[in-house]
C-alpha cells in the first residue's frame, strides 16, 4: 500500500502553517512534505514533527524570489553563487527535520541553450555532492508548461535520461503524475520504465489539480501499479483541495495510517 505524505503548502491551509502538522496527523497522515520552510525556524518545524510522530519526506531548496516568479537557479549560469548559498541555507532544515529528499529547482531558462544545460548539470553534481554526506537524495522535477511557462525542465523523458546518464547515486527523478499527464500522458508506461530512477512520486487530479479522486486519471489503478512495481518511496499529495481539506479526504480513507 502506498505511503502518502500530505503537502502542507497546499493542504490544510485553513490552519496556520505549524498547525497544519497537527491537522495532518489528525487526518491520518504519518508523513508530510511542503514547498519551502525558510520563513519558520527549523526547531519549530522539528518540534511539530516530533510531537505528531511525522516523517518529513521532502521540501524544496530555496527558489529565489518565488513571489516574483523565480523558480530556482540551477540552470542559470550567472546564479551559480546563489545556488551554492542556497545549499547552506537549506542545511539547518535538513538537520532539524531529518528529511532525506530535496527538490532542486532548475529556474526559468531555455533548455536548448547550451550554457543553461551545462549550468544545470554542474548544479546537479554540486548539490548531490554537497548533500551526499548527509544521506540526502537530490531530486529534479519536470513541470508542465501551462503552470510553469518558461521553466527549464519541462520534459519528463529528458529529465529521466539526464539522471540515468549522470549516474550519481543520490540524484533522482521526482515523478509528478499531474505534470507528466499534462506534458506527455502515458503515465503508467513511464512509471514502469523510470521506476529505478524515481525518488519520489506526487499526485493531483488532472486538469484541475484537486483531490486525486476523478477526472482524467484512475488513481486507484496507479496506486495498485506502484505496489505491483515494488515502489517503496512516498507519494506526495500535492493538490489544492476543492474546499476544506478534511472534507475532501475520501480518496485517502482506504490508505490512512492505522487502517
Amino acid at each position: 500500500m502506498p505511503r502518502f505524505a500530505a503537502n502542507l503548502s497546499l493542504m490544510f491551509t485553513e490552519h496556520a502553517f505549524l498547525d497544519r502538522f497537527d491537522a495532518a496527523r489528525a487526518a491520518g497522515f504519518d508523513a508530510v512534505e511542503f514547498l519551502f520552510p525558510y520563513e519558520v525556524e527549523p526547531s519549530a518545524i522539528a518540534e511539530r514533527l516530533q510531537r505528531n510522530r511525522l516523517t518529513q519526506v521532502l521540501f524544496n531548496l530555496p527558489p529565489g524570489d518565488w513571489a516574483a516568479g523565480e523558480k530556482g537557479f540551477a540552470a542559470l549560469p550567472d546564479k551559480f553563487d546563489e545556488l551554492q548559498r542556497s545549499l547552506h541555507t537549506a542545511l539547518p532544515y535538513v538537520l532539524a527535520t531529518g528529511v532525506k529528499r530535496l527538490h532542486l529547482l532548475a529556474g526559468n531558462a531555455d533548455r536548448r541553450d547550451a550554457a543553461a544545460a551545462l549550468a544545470f548539470r554542474r548544479s546537479l553534481a554540486v548539490a548531490a555532492h554537497f548533500f551526499a554526506p548527509h544521506g540526502i537524495d537530490v531530486l529534479i522535477e519536470p513541470l508542465n508548461r501551462r503552470d510553469a511557462p518558461g521553466y527549464f525542465l519541462d520534459d519528463v523523458d529528458y529529465a529521466h535520461a539526464l539522471v540515468r546518464e549522470m549516474a550519481i547515486a543520490n540524484l533522482k527523478l521526482q515523478f509528478d503524475v499531474y505534470h507528466c499527464q499534462i506534458l506527455h500522458g502515458d503515465v503508467t508506461t513511464r512509471l514502469r520504465e523510470m521506476l529505478p530512477m524515481i525518488g519520489h512520486v506526487q499526485i493531483a487530479s488532472v486538469p484541475s489539480r484537486h483531490e486525486p479522486d476523478g477526472e482524467e486519471l484512475n488513481y486507484p489503478f496507479l496506486f495498485a501499479e506502484l505496489d505491483r512495481l515494488g515502489y517503496a518511496g512516498f507519494v506526495g499529495a500535492e493538490y489544492r483541495p476543492r474546499g476544506k481539506t478534511e472534507d475532501g479526504l475520501g480518496w485517502f480513507k482506504p490508505y490512512r495510517a492505522g487502517t
